[in-house]
């Protein structure tokens, strides 16, 4: 019979590691009831200042709650993780930490927001600006094969910081396993977060999340890398009043990624009145970078999307 498991909320890993202890040992079926720290491990809190990046302690960034070991679980099979449950905590961040992001020259210096989440359903960027709480796991993911002290970023073929907001409430993500019992932890929530996580930081946040573990076995179906199911919409938050396009044109991906999101940043600034640098976190938060074209004679379009029903009196 399927048991569901409490995760111990005082031990947490900044590493992946084939020797970490396993906090809790589970079979398929069984449900666990995480609940993770904020990126930082509680350096920031709601009343922190840009001036708490300074002191930032980075081995401490991404507390994973974990690993737990799947028995049954093989190098070759699959570990399905079903969705069911996510909240938010009561606050959040979002920054510019120096040299990261993906308009790092254009943004040297740092910068720190914090959020009260209380709400429970909309961060209050601004008196006008409300964006959806859409909370998900930013890390989920097996122990890589032969691990040994690896960094939480970046992922790879086991997960790990992969950031797919559509992870909500409901979706279901497969990984890989590499090694015996999976080992998977995880941690990172995000309350909102646009595709790309553009400036390096979401929507940060403490989380409570409920997920299920079911073993499919090697012979039934291996997978080369990540792969997820979602229930539904993509967006069913922000679709209801339309959305505003920039694109970046070019022979590389990344150029045309950065040019799409610096046109995106000077249209959010100019027509909302906002700050570029205030512009660029909210960006972050809700603006989905997408590949719309890379077929063409070695020219490629990224378009930058912002929702438009964030904002009280939508610009048409």
């Amino acid at each position: 019979m399927a048991k569901t498991h409490i995760c111990p909320t005082d031990i947490v890993h900044y590493t992946w590691h084939k020797k970490h202890e396993p906090i809790l040992t589970i079979d398929s079926g069984d449900t666990v009831i995480f609940e993770t720290r904020e990126v930082t491990d509680n350096q920031f809190n709601l009343q922190s200042t840009t001036e708490a990046i300074a002191t930032l302690d980075w081995d401490r960034v991404y507390p994973l709650a974990g690993p737990v070991y799947v028995n049954g679980a093989e190098p070759g099979g699959t570990l399905a993780v079903e969705i069911l449950d996510l909240k938010a905590k009561s606050w959040g961040w979002t920054a510019v930490l120096p040299g990261l992001g993906l308009l790092a020259e254009d943004f040297p210096d740092a910068y720190l927001r914090t959020f009260d989440l209380s709400d429970g359903e909309y961060i209050h960027f601004r008196e006008d600006i409300k964006i959806p709480i859409e909370p998900f796991l930013g890390t989920m993911g097996v122990c890589p094969k032969d691990a040994d002290g690896s960094p939480i970023m970046p992922p790879g073929t086991f997960g790990g910081n992969i950031d797919v907001r559509q992870l909500t409430v409901g979706a279901t993500l497969y990984l890989p396993i590499q090694e015996k019992g999976a080992l998977f932890s995880c941690g990172d929530g995000h309350a909102a977060q646009g595709d790309g996580e553009v400036c390096v930081s979401a929507l940060e946040c403490p989380m409570y999340s409920s997920l299920r573990f079911t073993l499919i076995k090697k012979a039934v179906k291996t997978i080369p890398a990540p792969q997820f199911q979602t229930k539904g919409a993509l967006t069913p938050k922000v679709n209801d009043k339309g959305f505003y396009g920039t694109t970046g044109v070019g022979p590389d991906l990344m150029t045309g990624a950065q040019d799409a999101l610096r046109s995106m940043v000077d249209y959010i600034s100019e027509t909302y009145s906002l700050e570029r640098i205030d512009a660029y976190l909210l960006a972050s938060h809700c603006v989905d970078l997408k590949i719309s074209e890379i077929v063409d004679a070695g020219q490629y379009v990224v378009s930058a999307l912002l929702p438009l029903s964030i904002f009280k009196d939508s610009v048409e």
